[in-house]
């Protein structure tokens, strides 16, 4: 099977998109069989079975409780914490099969279960730690699918930034600065730069290249994506691609600080396109 990039391409160039369907077409590369409706089924499935257990008239927080008994209870959905850079963690098929995944991945799964149940969660993009957060009468609740759903307290959100963040940063923290819902595009960007960074971790290229494929597709005014592309196509000698995408690069961002060291990546890449004629 041939994977096109058409589909993702059309919903991510929507101002709403669905997430679940987006995070499903990322794993086409690397599961190009996928049946993206049997996923959104078993997201409709665990649904169905926890409204049927609330009552009519059920708080927002009675609902939390629901789900988080049936997604981490009895369904054992769980953090990955031996192979935490797996790169299965970060593709949502995977997760719905396994049942194991990352902040960011079950954080899906709970976003799109908890609101086909009537819940308006909203996703946290959290530095180093991606979260889920719902408006109740008394305020907020900042919950953690990582580890089951747990709420994290004002206390410990401050002591996990302290532990990513300069102190320079930390003097002067808005912690409701870093509790600003995050959009579908920024947590399929979010999911797409974990699989970037893992693959080239990996030594992965091939794999690395087809996920900036898509991030550029969702991030199409971010030079720095198309330098990276343009770099690893270079590692893969793809030349003229890579003399493409530097080429564009240097000319969004004329006076970028690496702007001597990628024209003369540049240079390379045009001479050995040149060789191969």
């Amino acid at each position: 099977m041939i994977v096109t990039l058409d589909r993702f391409a059309e919903l991510v160039t929507r101002e709403q998109f669905r997430l679940a369907e987006a995070c499903l077409l990322i794993a086409e590369d690397e599961y190009p069989d996928i049946d993206i409706p049997a996923c959104i089924a078993q997201l409709d499935a665990m649904a169905a079975t926890i409204r049927g257990r609330l009552a009519a008239d059920a708080f927002p927080e009675q609902k939390v409780v629901a789900l988080n008994r049936h997604l981490f209870n009895e369904l054992g959905f769980r953090g990955n914490t031996d192979a935490y850079y797996d790169p299965r963690n970060s593709y949502l098929n995977e997760v719905l099969e396994r049942r194991i995944g990352i902040p960011i991945t079950l954080s899906i799964v709970y976003l799109e279960v908890g609101r086909r149940v009537g819940l308006p969660l909203q996703g946290v993009s959290f530095p180093g730690h991606f979260l889920v957060k719902l408006r109740v009468q008394r305020g907020q609740l900042v919950l953690d699918p990582f580890k089951g759903g747990e709420p994290r307290s004002e206390s410990e959100l401050r002591s996990r930034l302290e532990q990513v963040l300069t102190k320079r940063e930390t003097g002067r923290l808005d912690l409701d600065r870093y509790l600003e819902p995050a959009t579908s595009r920024e947590i399929v960007t979010r999911v797409l730069r974990n699989l970037k960074g893992i693959y080239l971790k990996l030594g992965k290229l091939e794999q690395a290249l087809a996920v900036m494929h898509r991030m550029l597709l969702i991030m199409p005014e971010s030079a720095e994506e198309l330098r990276d592309r343009g770099l690893i196509y270079a590692e893969l000698e793809a030349f003229r691609a890579a003399a493409a995408d530097l080429q564009n690069y240097l000319r969004r961002r004329p006076d970028a600080p690496d702007a001597s060291e990628i024209h003369a990546k540049l240079v390379e890449a045009k001479a050995a396109a040149a060789r191969l004629q």
